[in-house]
């Protein structure tokens, strides 16, 4: 055997699928000069949720699995497979990344002629064709670390000592020989992992490949940056680059390496600047998180406070002639209950999810105007203070909170203002025979997304033969650029991307197979992954409400209890399900229990369910699921409401 290819899979089903295609073909490449069955696959499963198994199952029978009952790590994975190679070479390969047809002939024809090679890693792009710097690396001694930590690295990229961390002053176009190998990409000699020994499993994810590197080198082989091949990696689909766990992960492993490899004197000062560039990522980190989410909410408060601050003396003059009518609790008490209600009502409504909605907004608004009216008409007639002034205030709120917005969206400050509703130009490149089934999933994926952009198809090859690629995409405005992953080669898409190289342009791989759409439209927003599939019961806003509608059912079940068990067969059984839904066991409606279990795993996943969507006796198991089916496709809460309606005298015992 000449090369086994590792792929350590958790939790990125699509993206594995898109890597094992674009492999498959680099295998057969590879067979055509090494002979057949030349290279196997392994993908070890480090526990993932997302059916991930079952599709490998599925549409790649013939790949190797090790599938783990807990997540691992990088590390531990890794070397399940590698202990059940007897291949030439060992290539690890993260699953979010996607090969050219020539990439495993390439990197094995070099190995081959240079026999000092112990590793070699290749240059990668990320999901908008930027080159990511990790494709080379030197190893993170305490200065080097410290120019990176501090940014003074990026300041003087140039520089052969303050730029070394990603060895920038080196021609990225050019084969290098560096220190450190990305796990991403990192092609092995057998021989040479004989000698170094295997990934170190104290590395949970982050650092194993820096550690590998050093133990390549000390072992007396070199490490190889190949240039000649280039592939796509999307960048941590598992681990988010801004997440604080990565930062807690990633600082963590280069105190492990420090420890492990450097001289005791320099360990204590290379660990506390190592804490220090930790505890200062995280704080701002989670300072950003916090005033991201804070910000609108805080801002609508002060505004509604606002508003009826101006508006009280107002109305007083208007209406009474008499300033200071109202007392102090009013401002104090009864607009500040006001405000929380109302932003509640904008967030249970997705008011401030973003980008902003209008729609969204003026609804949360307007429900919360209700709720305080319907709260109001129950008070004490001293705590009633001006009908009309909360009429007025709410008219306020919702001039006030949408000019805001709008001025944000004038500012271009798009995390808090409002989407631009201007059709985007998208350049697809697909052939006649795929360009059907490609309009229907972008037709899928604008009314899931609430897009309307237009498209602009065209074939590859001729695209290529008859037009200035730049030219025609600043002329036409094009936002983004997508590829039929199923017409092109990888190579092809890879070309196009290095060669376009706008920064406003980003990049998406369509699957006709399964339906997604797949790409990073902007480094800033991280990675992105559309599945197509129009299920409204897993819309975000839906799940919400569904769940806070069984809730408030549980509470009024509870609250009426000694009524409605009278009304209800298993009394027993329906005391329980209150609580199973309240502590978020179960919902009040799911689907039936007499499904099949392929039946089962066609639906999206959902919380068990006290009741189903059958309402009538059916002995058909295909009308069932169809009934199911249609749930989850047309989901809204009205029908969890008739569905409790209709089957409540059996809500202790139907599909318990």
């Amino acid at each position: 055997m000449k090369l086994s290819v590792i792929i350590v899979n958790y939790n990125v089903k699509y993206f594995l699928e898109q890597c094992l295609n674009s492999v498959l073909q680099a295998q057969i490449k590879c067979d055509e000069i090494y002979g057949e069955n030349s290279s196997d696959i392994f993908v070890v499963d480090n526990n993932s949720k997302d059916a991930s198994v079952d599709m490998l199952k599925q549409k790649f029978p013939k790949v190797k699995r090790i599938e783990n009952t807990e997540n691992l790590g990088f590390a531990v994975a890794n070397n399940q497979a590698v202990k059940k190679t007897d291949a030439e070479f060992v290539l690890l390969l993260n699953p979010d990344t996607l090969v050219p047809e020539d990439t495993f002939v390439k990197i094995l024809n070099f190995m081959d002629n240079t026999p000092d090679a112990g590793g070699l890693g290749v240059q990668m792009i990320d999901g908008n064709g930027k080159f990511l710097p990790e494709s080379k690396r030197s190893f993170p001694t305490p200065i080097v670390s410290f120019y990176k930590i501090f940014g003074f690295s990026k300041l003087f990229p140039k520089s052969k000592k303050i730029g070394k961390y990603h060895l920038s002053y080196l021609n990225k176009n050019e084969t290098h020989q560096v220190d450190v190998l990305s796990g991403a990409f990192m092609l092995l000699r057998s021989k040479t992992l004989e000698k170094a020994g295997l990934l170190d499993e104290d590395f949970f994810m982050y650092g194993e490949d820096i550690d590998l590197s050093y133990r390549i080198i000390k072992a007396g082989y070199k490490n190889y940056y190949f240039s000649d091949t280039t592939i796509i990696h999307y960048k941590g689909e598992s681990t988010k680059k801004g997440s604080l766990n990565y930062v807690f992960l990633f600082y963590n492993a280069m105190i492990i390496f420090t420890k492990k490899h450097f001289s005791s004197k320099n360990i204590a000062l290379f660990s506390l600047l190592i804490k220090t560039a930790v505890w200062l990522r995280a704080g701002l980190s989670v300072f950003k998180r916090i005033f991201n989410t804070l910000f609108l909410p805080v801002t609508d408060a002060a505004l509604f406070f606002l508003g009826f601050y101006f508006l009280k003396p107002i109305w007083e003059l208007y209406k009474f002639n008499i300033p200071n009518y109202y007392p102090e609790e009013y401002l104090g008490f009864a607009v500040p209950i006001y405000i929380l209600i109302w932003l509640s009502a904008i967030f249970i409504s997705n008011g401030y999810k973003k980008p902003a909605d209008s729609k969204k907004l003026f609804r949360g608004i307007l429900v919360g105007a209700f709720v305080i009216l319907v709260f109001y008409s129950l008070l004490n007639e001293q705590y009633r203070y001006s009908r009309a002034l909360l009429l007025l205030g709410t008219a306020s709120a919702l001039i006030l909170s949408w000019s805001v917005r709008a001025l944000f969206t004038i500012l271009r400050l798009s995390k808090f203002g409002f989407q631009n509703q201007k059709p985007k130009s998208v350049l697809i490149f697909v052939d006649e025979n795929n360009r059907q089934k490609v309009n229907e999933i972008l037709n899928l994926y604008e009314q899931k997304t609430n897009n309307r952009d237009i498209f602009i198809f065209k074939n590859l090859p001729e695209f290529l033969s008859n037009t200035e690629i730049k030219e025609f995409i600043l002329k036409n405005k094009i936002s983004d650029v997508i590829f039929n992953i199923n017409t092109y080669s990888v190579e092809s898409i890879i070309y196009i991307m290095k060669k376009i190289s706008v920064k406003s342009i980003g990049f998406k791989i369509i699957n006709v197979n399964n339906s997604t759409i797949i790409g990073s439209h902007s480094i800033n927003h991280g990675e992105s992954m559309y599945d197509i599939d129009n299920y409204k019961i897993t819309d975000k806003y839906n799940m919400k409400i569904k769940r806070i509608g069984d809730v408030c059912f549980s509470i009024i079940f509870l609250l009426f209890f000694p009524v409605l068990f009278l009304l209800v067969e298993n009394k027993i059984n329906f005391l329980k399900s209150i609580f199973k839904v309240l502590f978020g066991k179960l919902s009040w409606v799911g689907y039936s229990n007499e499904l099949k279990k392929q039946q089962f795993e066609a639906l999206p996943k959902i919380k068990k369910g006290v009741l189903a969507p059958v309402i009538y006796n059916i002995s058909d198991p295909d009308e069932t699921f169809k009934l199911n089916l249609m749930y989850a496709k047309n989901y809204n809460f009205t029908d969890d409401i008739y569905i409790i309606y209709k089957l409540f005298m059996y809500i202790g015992n139907k599909n318990f």
